[in-house]
């Protein structure tokens, strides 16, 4: 039950970035709006990840723009100023320049990682700290601090508002609402692709059990090359949009998709609070930790594997170890991910 006599009035979160890890927050901070409606909310975030959650309601969002450098820290402080002293930070990310925002931010409680969890100086910059944990996925790690202003049970749960310009574009490219595949095939790490010739197989597979299939990605150059050799080797139709969408039309596209399919990026993590399954494909880090919560069932899981070809022996085995190697997505075959994904096209759309 929660301890109503500590009952929170204004509280500031700082997570900037990335895309998966914000909506992990957005789950967090839904569940503490829910939990204490009176309680204003300020978040200091990124100015990309700015773009896919300004619609959240009852949020006040500042934005950092680390492109200005130091100008951004003073940018920060001078809006945070008037808003007066906080009742509670809680600090949801330790890398160095959050740990800097951290230390601007006034604030009776200071909320931060665990001790085993800090870096950066994280620990010079919190007065409190949540429940450290041994095995867990990225967003259990979080809910620690729902369990700081103990919220109750906790439920993960999205409500991120889509503009009408976005739903309107997802429904011009997927008339049929999960009538298509989307596969998301760029990660923020080169490493964690899969290779082309292989998703195009999987493209023509969804093709002919009856699905359109969308190729999606940023304007990065490598995620618009990856997406044009996919259409490129595809033997059906492909249509491609990368570089063409922005985060909230991605959304509303993987709203409306039957299923995403993708190495460990945002967008999986997007698809997830749209409700729609999503199939990972994981070779460098542990999908138990860091894939799409609500379809680990449906994860290709070579990294588990991959420990034992590498000889890593099982003392040196951390729960988020990260693994190397650029062939490391080649274990993962074209059966593998057909096997999850065919339960998904198996009655094609009329």
């Amino acid at each position: 039950m929660k301890d109503t006599t500590c009952t929170p009035k204004s509280i500031c979160i700082i997570r900037l970035s990335a895309i998966g890890d914000v909506c992990h927050v957005t789950a967090i901070v839904q569940a503490i709006q829910a939990a204490y409606p009176e309680a204003s909310i300020t978040w200091i975030i990124g100015r990309v990840e700015y773009e896919l959650l300004k619609g959240l309601p009852g949020i006040h969002f500042v934005v950092f723009n680390k492109s200005l450098g130091i100008r951004a820290y003073h940018d920060v402080r001078n809006t945070l100023v008037p808003l007066g002293q906080f009742d509670l930070l809680l600090h949801m990310q330790t890398s160095l320049r959050a740990n800097a925002l951290a230390w601007i931010v006034n604030a009776k409680r200071k909320v931060g990682f665990p001790k085993t969890k800090s870096k950066e100086l994280h620990s010079l910059v919190v007065n409190e700290r949540i429940k450290d944990q041994v095995d867990f996925h990225v967003l259990d790690v979080f809910r620690g601090f729902a369990d700081a202003l103990n919220v109750g049970p906790f439920h993960a749960r999205w409500n991120i508002p889509v503009s009408d310009a976005a739903v309107q574009m997802a429904v011009s490219l997927i008339p049929q609402n999960k009538g298509a595949v989307v596969i998301a095939p760029s990660a923020s790490n080169p490493e964690r692709n899969w290779l082309p010739e292989r998703y195009a197989q999987v493209a023509d597979f969804c093709r002919d059990s009856g699905f359109d299939v969308l190729v999606t990605g940023s304007p990065a150059d490598g995620d618009i090359a990856m997406a044009k050799a996919i259409c490129g080797l595809a033997k059906a139709h492909v249509v491609n949009v990368a570089g063409q969408t922005t985060l909230q039309e991605l959304l509303a596209i993987c709203r409306r998709a039957q299923v995403v399919i993708g190495p460990d990026s945002g967008t999986l993590h997007m698809a997830t609070t749209q409700g729609t399954p999503v199939i990972g494909l994981y070779a460098h880090s542990n999908p138990q930790r860091t894939g799409p919560y609500f379809s680990l069932d449906n994860v290709v899981d070579v990294y588990t594997t991959s420990l034992d070809a590498l000889g890593i022996p099982p003392a040196e085995r951390r729960w988020g170890l990260r693994l190397k190697g650029q062939a490391l997505m080649h274990s993962i075959s074209v059966p593998m991910v057909l096997a999850s994904v065919t339960p998904f096209v198996e009655q094609p759309q009329q």
